[in-house]
């Protein structure tokens, strides 16, 4: 296989970084994204598969190079100044297998969609609420997806990280998780979660598809670029109708724009920059907490430096 290496001289300290997967000099981070939005990484590697993620690892280590994971690049925002470090797609890891009786693994590249479908490939069901969730597993375990009051993270048994060169499993209850927030450890990556499922007929978890595809393409197509719900429910409170209590559907700033169609979605209506759409998102929250004293939390994450 061929290997990609990398040679340059930064602010990073770096030498050269050799995978045998893509490795990309100052690569756009628009891209990469759902936003559409974003500076440049001064890396941006795809291992191949998990050792050439170790080596990866081993060499950013090595370097003092800074670091971050991405699936899909959803429910991210890069900021305009780029990020000073390595950008890793974990998009070639994505084998899914069964490991014991209704267990299924699967390694943090898959698609959600993918582990839905080859869960029911085997007659096992009960994770189809993240079936219209975009992403893959690993973003999906790290926000403990959910939708229709179930998560991700509830139906895990174990999920194993890759901690400072070391590949550990954890029990869940060795873990801190909740509503929308995997706590990990420091300097840690997912590597695979382990589910475990219950048997249901194929038919219904075919079913139990598609009705979550059509609601979600009549919520959620908001027919720009976006980042999924960009802030977090508060506690017995759905934000869309705060931001609707406080005015701001169809708000805008820039190329950036509170959707018409979810006042959750702050999307890229054209030519945004990641700073319109942080300074619409600030203008959200000062709006909700005048209105209804509620300070909204973001949901996505932002990372990167201002340009």
């Amino acid at each position: 296989m061929k290997s990609w290496w990398i040679y340059w001289r930064t602010a990073l300290k770096s030498d050269d970084i050799c995978i045998s997967g893509l490795l990309l000099k100052d690569e756009p981070m628009s891209r990469h994204t759902s936003l559409k939005v974003g500076g440049a990484a001064a890396v941006y590697a795809m291992p191949a598969d998990q050792n050439d993620l170790l080596q990866l690892m081993e060499q950013l280590a090595a370097q003092q190079i800074p670091w971050l994971v991405i699936g899909k690049g959803y429910n991210l925002l890069v900021q305009d100044g780029g990020f000073k470090g390595a950008i890793i797609s974990l998009e070639k890891l994505d084998k899914v297998e069964l490991s014991d009786k209704n267990m299924l693994l699967a390694e943090a590249g898959a698609e959600n969609l993918a582990v839905v479908r080859f869960a029911q490939s085997y007659g096992l069901g009960g994770i189809s609420f993240i079936s219209g969730i975009p992403g893959s597993m690993g973003g999906a375990v790290k926000m403990n997806a959910g939708a229709y009051g179930q998560s991700l993270l509830q139906h895990a048994v174990t999920v194993t990280l890759l901690e400072n060169g070391v590949v550990r499993e954890y029990d869940m209850a060795e873990l801190d998780y909740g509503y929308r927030y995997f706590n990990l450890p420091a300097d840690s990556l997912i590597l695979t979660a382990k589910l475990k499922l219950v048997p249901v007929e194929p038919a219904i978890v075919e079913q139990e598809i598609q009705k979550d595809k059509e609601l979600r393409q009549q919520k959620h197509c908001v027919g720009y670029p976006c980042a999924g719900s960009f802030f977090k429910n508060p506690p017995q409170q759905a934000a869309w109708k705060l931001i609707d209590a406080a005015g701001m559907r169809g708000a805008r700033h820039g190329g950036a724009m509170v959707s018409e169609l979810h006042s959750n979605f702050i999307v890229n209506s054209g030519n945004a920059t990641a700073k319109d759409i942080l300074e619409l998102a600030d203008k959200v929250k000062q709006a909700v907490l005048a209105t209804s004293g509620v300070l909204l939390e973001e949901e996505v994450q932002v990372v990167g430096v201002e340009s």
